[in-house]
């Protein structure tokens, strides 16, 4: 941990780390908390906690998580750099095949280990403009939640470290696992990586007597059909043009986006439940074909849906990883 501890980043990593949750098929993690100088630290709300482990601590640490970084509320035009020793220590984790993940500022400790360079990254919005400009060679998108680049993941601000830590358990022991974390934390299963930081209208006005909150409801249950824009307009008395630009404002992003999103994680629970076809599987969540899920599963997932069911249809029982935050 580093200048300007997040309270509320360290809260959730501590919720999705430091409990023992292998009854839902997530491991036990070995989590703890990493400061280059252990010893009592005041997080950026006040409280005063104790950070036990030094940076030693991260050389047996499988994932990595560096929440926000020196800087405090409000706008800022710099963030603390690490120290010489910090950017070791994370550079050697890295070479040994560590995952190292980020919210909000703490996307500028990786940019200042070289570790974004020629990357895709995010942050929150608020610093990414300082991001792109300190950091030239980084592509840096302010319009997305997460960015998944491998071993290298950063998210976007605040509430997006629930998002960035529930991709990361789905990554890697699948959607079952991930959606009870969901479940347990009370939070949405899943919001694509592609959705907008925020959005024009809050999602709250998806509430009371808003048409898109029913069709919202009857798309999910019936992702099998016909789903264009044309038909759903009609469906809320809407021109297409109204409506893409209503749901827009109401989800965050666009009807088709979202359609896939849903088919594609109503395929994931299919393939890890089941033992449907994929044919059938396909034609149930309204891809149509084998095919048409697989080009779709490979360029969102980066896997085919017959290895997707492979890796997680039957899952080894839980062991122990080791999680750290800096």
């Amino acid at each position: 941990m580093g200048p300007g501890n997040g309270g509320f980043g360290i809260g959730v990593l501590a919720e999705v780390y430091g409990y023992d949750r292998a009854d839902i098929g997530i491991p036990a993690f070995d989590f703890a908390l990493v400061a280059e100088k252990p010893g009592p630290t005041r997080l950026d709300t006040g409280i005063l906690i104790t950070i036990e482990h030094g940076l030693d601590r991260l050389a047996a640490s499988d994932v990595i998580q560096i929440p926000s970084w020196g800087c405090g509320p409000g706008p800022v035009d710099s963030v603390a750099a690490p120290s010489p020793a910090v950017i070791e220590a994370l550079l050697t984790a890295y070479r040994r095949g560590a995952t190292i993940a980020t919210h909000c500022s703490g996307a500028f400790v990786l940019g200042h280990a070289g570790l974004l360079d020629g990357r895709r990254a995010t942050t929150h919005w608020g610093f990414a403009d300082l991001l792109a400009e300190t950091f030239p060679s980084v592509t840096v998108d302010s319009d997305v939640l997460y960015v998944d680049e491998g071993q290298i993941v950063t998210g976007a601000g605040t509430a997006a470290g629930i998002d960035l830590c529930l991709y990361l358990i789905r990554r890697e022991y699948g959607a079952k696992a991930a959606n009870a974390l969901a479940r347990t934390m009370v939070v949405p299963p899943h919001r694509d990586g592609g959705q907008a930081q925020f959005i024009a209208t809050p999602v709250a006005t998806c509430a009371g007597d808003d048409p898109l909150r029913g069709l919202l409801q009857w798309m999910r249950a019936h992702l099998e059909e016909e789903l264009s824009v044309p038909v759903l307009a009609r469906r809320v008395l809407m021109s297409p043009r109204s409506f893409a630009r209503h749901f827009r404002a109401a989800t965050g992003t666009t009807p088709h986006a979202w359609i896939l999103a849903q088919r594609l994680a109503a395929a994931e629970h299919l393939l890890e439940s089941g033992a449907d076809s994929v044919e059938h599987i396909a034609r149930t969540v309204g891809f149509g074909t084998a095919a048409g899920m697989r080009e779709q599963f490979v360029r969102r997932r980066g896997v085919s849906p017959q290895a997707y069911r492979r890796t997680f249809a039957s899952r080894p029982s839980a062991s122990t990883m080791s999680a750290a935050l800096l």
